[in-house]
């Protein structure tokens, strides 16, 4: 079983930035992905950023190429989401993920309801 537990989240101005940070515990394939989705009230959750455990390749959504950055630490098993130039319509809860079916992370990140281990959610508020 694997557990995950975000923190990091608060609010922020727009332009500002924020770190997240998700401690995972439990077996993790390497081939199985693992990364940040985001949900605002009424909406379904988004992909967003997302990686292979076992490899060096990132993927990202385009709303947040460029200013947001994933971002695996090889030494606790946390993962960081770096949030720069945030937006309000940045605001939501995110959510750290790990993928349950070996799928590829592009396709992953695009999928309406994949099946994930799911962490809690942290809120991100970014005012205007």
């Amino acid at each position: 079983q694997v557990q995950l537990v975000e923190s990091g989240g608060g609010s922020v101005q727009a332009g500002g930035s924020l770190r997240l940070s998700c401690a995972a515990s439990g077996y993790i394939y390497s081939t199985n992905c693992m990364g940040w989705f985001r949900q605002t009230p009424g909406k379904e959750r988004e992909g967003i950023a997302a990686f292979y455990p076992g490899g060096s390749s990132t993927y990202y959504a385009d709303f947040v190429k460029g200013r947001f950055t994933i971002s695996p630490s090889n030494v606790n098993n946390t993962v960081y989401l770096i949030m720069n130039s945030l937006k309000p319509e940045d605001t939501a809860v995110y959510y750290c993920a790990v993928d349950k079916e070996g799928l590829q992370c592009g396709t992953w990140l695009r999928l309406p309801s994949p099946q994930n281990f799911w962490g809690q959610g942290t809120q991100v508020t970014v005012s205007s």
